[in-house]
This record gives C-alpha cells, structure tokens and sequence, in this order.
C-alpha cells in the first residue's frame, strides 16, 4: 500500500506543478501581448520623434541661413553708415571753414563801413553795437554788405 500512495503523491505533485506551469504561461502570454503593444506605440513615438528632430534641424538650417543674410546685410548698412559719417563730417568741417571766412568778410567791411560813416556820437559810444545785434540782424547784415560790394551786385555766389 506503501507504493501506491507514494505514486500517486508525486502523480498529484506533478499536477499541480503543471497547473502553476499553465497558469504562470497564461500570465507570461498577457504580459508578451502588453509589451508587444508597447513596442508597436514605442516604434510609432520614436517615428515621430525622429520626424520631429529633422524639422527641427530644418529650421535651425533655415535660422542659421537668416542670421548670416541678416549679419550681411548689417554689414552693408553700417559700411554705408561710415561712409556717410565720414562725408558728413567732411561737410561740416568745410562749412565750418566757410562760416569762419564769412565772419572775417563781415568784420573786415564793417572795419571798412565804420570809418566811413564819420564820428561816432558820445552815447553811442557808451553801448556796444556788436553785444546788441542778434544773429539774425547779423546775418541780414553780413547779405546786406556783400550785396553792396561792387563785384557781386547782389547775386549769390
């Protein structure tokens, strides 16, 4: 009797071991069919992201290309900025040399207008007429002169 129920103890033991074994197959199946699922959204989000990353890439390209037109272009225009301070300042300097020469034209004929005019009465010599002539009564005077010189007749130069 001995051999009989140590039989069927180790045919009941492997049953049981192959009802854990079909079982824990059924949990392994669900799992591979999840992680299959998985892989295929994984395959999807990594296509996508590889789309993504070469528009990305596209438009820093096309960014890149913006800047270095953009830079060309500020180039030009600051060169052109230059050259047009240094002319700028070429014509201010000469104007500048040209006020200079009319003021000494101006002073030269009123030196020449004033001793012509005879003496000076005693209270105008007591106000100072250069102080008290505005800039433009001067400029108005500086046309005045000139127009009466006898080479010119009251064209511009």
């Amino acid at each position: 009797m001995f051999g009989i129920g140590l039989g069927m103890v180790v045919e009941g033991s492997v049953a049981v071991l192959l009802a854990v074994t079909i079982g824990y197959c059924v949990i392994l199946n669900a799992r591979l069919k999840r992680l299959h699922a998985d892989r295929e959204t994984l395959q999807k989000m990594v296509g996508d992201l590889v789309q993504a990353t070469t528009l990305a890439n596209a438009a820093v390209m096309e960014l890149k290309t913006a800047a270095l037109d953009a830079d060309n272009q500020l180039t030009s225009r600051l060169e052109e900025a230059s050259r047009f301070e240094q002319t700028l300042t070429q014509s201010v300097a000469t104007g500048s040399q040209l006020i200079e020469k009319i003021a000494r034209i101006t002073a030269a004929a009123r030196t020449q207008i004033l001793p012509e005019a005879g003496p000076i009465p005693a209270k105008a010599e007591t106000r100072p007429a250069v102080a008290s002539v505005e800039p433009q009564g001067r400029l108005a005077s500086a046309l005045q002169q000139l127009a009466m010189r006898p080479g010119i007749g009251g064209k511009a130069a």
